[in-house]
């Protein structure tokens, strides 16, 4: 077989910038040997240089330009684009990409995959009626689904109708390789990290649905529970977005700045991660979060919101801690566990990259979506 000849696998997102969705699709291609599939992303709203992560030189990369709210154009635009490669497979993600499953069938393109990986703050349980009736709508367009966790399956088959044979569930990888145990890497602001620093840490887009605001009230409550240890508290969070300015403001209100670090989006997320003692994720909800799969391949004892697939990754008393959504003294009781805990810490650390070993490899991730992508493509 030719390359030309090599199946085309056409991704559809909303925009290829950082967050999960985008790093597990990258680490998708990455990953699946180029005599089995090829690969083009179509982004509806654009694309940074985040896609430069992408190994491959034969990934093209398209930008629909499409506009907010009703963009007929846009369809118009990738209807086109559909007749002109040709995909073999076309391969939307979550809401704001599903219309483009009816785009791809009226293009004659005949194998079809939906992916949910998470939901958003307007609609953090699935259960908004226009959203749920477009879903149903186009369910007989998709061939396959995939839910990134059990939570989301269960809604696809319980609440949307899809039938449990037409969807998989296929956990996120994690590149293990990339994010391992090592010394703590200290570099950053003159004078932040100390030798004897406990640092708190966090990666991730700060958007509303991730609810940065309530770790920082965590981290500022921690600072009362144990005055004591204020000296060496410190708190990094990586990433930006809407709450990055409120949670700034809120650190500075409370005269805790100079604890604190939020450097907005950066490329050495593996050098940062080395650098922290404990790992949170506070979001309202969530799919399978990579970058809590990467702080426990980082071996960092993780505390995490009980919400979506966070409870499927999380062991609670093993690899990390559970605690209710924007719950803020729960949230600062499991820092303060930590925090005064060294062996502890230690011991869930080691645990959570065992776990991430076991099962959650980016081989593993790989075949599962070979599998189904070979299923739709023999129809």
């Amino acid at each position: 077989m030719t390359h030309s000849d090599t199946p085309l696998i056409v991704h559809v997102i909303h925009r290829l910038g950082t967050g999960g969705l985008e790093n597990g699709l990258i680490n998708l291609i990455n990953n699946i040997p180029e005599d089995r599939y090829r690969h083009a992303i179509v982004c509806l709203q654009g694309y940074t240089d985040f896609s430069k992560r992408i190994r491959r030189n034969d990934v093209a990369l398209y930008d629909i330009a499409q506009r907010d709210g009703h963009d007929f154009g846009a369809y118009w635009r990738l209807f086109r684009l559909f007749r002109k490669l040709r995909p073999a497979i076309v391969h939307t993600r979550n809401l704001s990409a599903l219309e483009s499953q009816v785009v791809a069938a009226l293009a004659g393109v005949r194998a079809r995959v939906h992916g949910e990986h998470g939901r958003d703050s307007y609609d953090l349980y699935g259960q908004n009626w226009k959203y749920k009736l477009l879903r149903k709508l186009i369910r007989p367009f998709v061939s396959h689904y995939i839910a990134v966790s059990r939570d989301l399956q269960h809604w696809l088959i319980e609440t949307i109708g899809v039938a449990p044979e037409r969807v998989s569930h296929i956990c996120n990888g994690v590149d293990n390789v990339r994010f391992h145990p090592s010394d703590k890497h200290m570099s950053g602001p003159a004078g932040f990290f100390q030798p004897d620093s406990i640092v708190i840490g966090s990666v991730g887009r700060m958007a509303a649905v991730k609810d940065y605001p309530t770790l920082t009230r965590a981290f500022l409550r921690l600072l009362e529970l144990a005055p004591e240890l204020r000296d060496k508290l410190r708190l990094l969070i990586v990433g930006d977005g809407e709450s990055r300015t409120a949670c700034l403001e809120l650190l500075k209100q409370h005269g805790a700045n100079q604890l604190c670090w939020l450097p907005g989006e950066r490329t050495d997320i593996p050098e940062l991660m080395s650098a922290m003692d404990i790992f949170v994720l506070p979001s309202l909800g969530e799919g399978i979060s990579n970058t809590l799969l990467e702080a426990m391949a980082t071996a960092l004892p993780v505390i995490a919101t009980n919400v979506g697939g966070n409870p499927e990754l999380v062991q609670a008393g093993v690899t990390g801690l559970l605690v209710p959504p924007a719950d803020v003294e729960a949230m600062a009781h499991a820092l303060l566990n930590y925090v005064q805990n060294t062996a502890l810490r230690q011991q869930h650390g080691l645990a959570a990259r065992a776990s991430t070993d076991r099962q959650y490899s980016l081989d593993a991730m790989m075949r599962g979506y070979l599998s189904v992508y070979d299923i739709v493509l023999k129809g």
